[in-house]
């Protein structure tokens, strides 16, 4: 299938669970007053959202690909607040229905029910303001990620106990089978994120070759998958059987030092090319993680969650182009040019990179001898630059992306990709959108988006 129908197919399957059981409920129950059908109808939607938003961010990859993870995590945030405003106004209806209701507030005399309802409301409650106030928070990553996930669990299993103790929406056979089919599909794509994938799966663990230094605060983790039995006589022995692992330029995966699901993991950019036969990634080493994954002694066992994402160049077609880098930000570039220079590309390259300094450029040296393998035209900017430097600096400008723009000869006919921390991809946005950039040519990813 292709990234479209992916996207097509997963547009549907989502709109199906989001609108099907009010939907369905509403052609198949009793007549009933406004208020109390308006109160199962906003509880069915919210209900809905809450399995919407718990799918999208379970690391499908079909589904990252098709919107990038950038818009599977805007959707499962709005998703997120949606259900928050149904909930709401679920209790508002039942209120209206049935002033009396209220007394089931006074939860330790309430059936068991209001209390299954009012713990998923708590928990939901709490959801929602953790995500919202997570930088004022200032939680570790790690502590935040589990707290998010106990939060969403315990929403989801508390919302199902009251439908079930409720006994109103399952009463009819057709309602029955459609809320327990949206229960399959989380135990469905739970069993395959944290069981199949986080623990079984073993085209998930790699070794690494080597860990090689790019500058003082950064490295290149060299990894391959691991060798399994042997299946196949090769010469006078037998060739041990490799995991299948192929990834598009640009793309990410998520690294962790154990097979268990519950190990610390982080996300970072492949930054290899798809022809390489190993895997590359250059990480900033800037916590323990990441310090650990510099020390690693080559036959280190590393498990791999991925590939992942949109942001490749092998997404759409165009005739060009523009890659924006800020730091670190450059790897999914290095991905990209490598490939394209693997594959004999000849369409223009053109790689704007930003830097607080000269030290802080990456693959300088690499970058010169693809210039004689691609069409390709490096732009270095520098933040602070030290005495002698003679080439760009400061921030991004419309003068400098246009005049960037101006070697391509067809400008109207490239894609940009930026990548890089919030600040530099806002700015770049800006300028686009000042040279009449159309968005859909635009790509970015953000170093922010967990």
């Amino acid at each position: 299938m292709t990234d479209r129908h992916f996207r097509t197919a997963w547009l549907a399957g989502l709109t199906t669970i989001m609108v099907g059981p009010p939907l369905l409920w509403l052609a198949t129950a009793p007549a009933e007053p406004l208020w109390s059908r308006l109160s199962v109808v906003t509880g069915l939607f919210a209900l809905s959202a809450m399995v919407c938003a718990a799918v999208l961010p379970s690391r499908l990859r079909s589904v990252n690909r098709a919107f990038g993870i950038e818009g599977v995590i805007e959707v499962h945030r709005f998703l997120g607040l949606g259900a928050a405003a149904l909930v709401l106004l679920h209790l508002a209806c039942v209120v209206a229905a049935d002033p009396t209701a209220v007394s089931l507030l006074d939860v330790p005399n309430a059936p068991g029910r209001a209390q299954a309802a009012v713990g998923a409301t708590v928990a939901l409650g709490a959801l929602v303001g953790a995500a919202l106030l997570r930088r004022h928070l200032k939680l570790p990553y790690e502590i935040w990620r589990w707290t998010h996930i106990a939060l969403g669990v315990a929403v989801v299993v508390f919302s199902a106990l009251h439908v079930v103790l409720l006994d109103h929406a399952v009463q009819e056979a057709s309602m029955a089978v459609a809320l327990t089919a949206l229960m399959l599909v989380l135990v469905a794509v739970a069993a395959y994120r944290w069981v199949w994938r986080g623990l079984l799966d073993p085209s998930t663990e790699f070794v690494v070759h080597e860990v090689r230094a790019e500058s003082p605060t950064v490295s290149t983790l060299v990894l391959g998958p691991r060798a399994r039995h042997p299946t196949a006589r090769h010469g006078g022995g037998r060739r041990p059987e490799t995991a299948n692992w192929a990834f598009a330029p640009g793309q990410f995966a998520w690294l962790r030092l154990a097979r268990s699901p519950a190990a610390e993991e982080h996300p970072f950019t492949i930054a290899s090319s798809a022809h390489l036969g190993r895997t590359e990634f250059t990480i900033r080493h800037a916590g323990d993680f990441t310090h650990r994954l510099r020390t690693l002694p080559p036959g280190s066992p590393v498990w791999v969650d991925g590939p992942h994402g949109a942001f490749t160049s092998d997404i759409g077609a165009c005739e060009g182009f523009v890659l924006v880098a800020g730091g670190v930000g450059i790897t999914p570039m290095m991905s990209m040019l490598r490939t394209a220079a693997d594959r004999a590309d000849p369409r223009p390259y053109r790689l704007v990179v930003v830097a607080g300094s000269l030290e802080d450029m990456l693959f300088r040296e690499e970058l010169g001898f693809l210039r004689h393998t691609l069409d390709l035209e490096v732009t270095e900017v520098l933040r602070r630059p030290r005495e002698g430097w003679d080439g760009h600096t400061g921030d991004l400008g419309v003068s400098l992306l246009a005049m960037v723009l101006a070697t391509v000869p067809r400008p109207d006919h490239v894609d940009w990709f930026l990548c890089g921390p919030p600040g530099l991809v806002d700015d770049a946005l800006e300028v686009l959108d000042v040279l009449d950039v159309a968005p859909a040519r635009i790509r970015t990813e953000l170093f922010d988006f967990v």
